[in-house]
């Protein structure tokens, strides 16, 4: 068991640059991936970025590659987002999520990310 807590979303206008961070409960070191997943209004739930806790593999959405860099740092048990070139479209609810190496995820409660000028 693990909790989730996400901070770092607000409101940015088109082209400026947000961090989201995601802080774990306990040692990240035990799970398989870490990674962010958003839901645009009136839209499903899509995957933005994944890492994983022990090579730091990143995989990334087209939508975001070149823009977004997600990270982890396993002293904090912490993995960031760092959100550069916003755009209108990346308005959203942020959600951090954590892998189990048995199939198991944990959510956070999203945090809420509106690019607009």
């Amino acid at each position: 068991q693990v909790q989730l807590v996400e901070s770092g979303g607000g409101l940015v206008q088109p082209g400026g640059s947000l961090r989201l961070s995601c802080a774990a409960s306990g040692s990240i070191f035990r799970f398989y991936a870490m990674g962010w997943y958003r839901q645009p209004p009136g839209k499903e739930r899509e995957l933005v970025a994944t890492i994983t806790t022990k090579t730091g593999t990143t995989t990334y959405a087209d939508s975001v590659k070149g823009r977004f860099t997600i990270s982890r740092d396993l002293a904090k048990n912490t993995a960031y987002l760092q959100m550069n070139s916003l755009k209108p479209e990346d308005t959203a609810v942020y959600y951090c999520n954590i892998h189990a190496y048995q199939g198991t995820d944990y959510w956070g409660q999203g945090t809420q990310v509106t690019v607009s000028s």
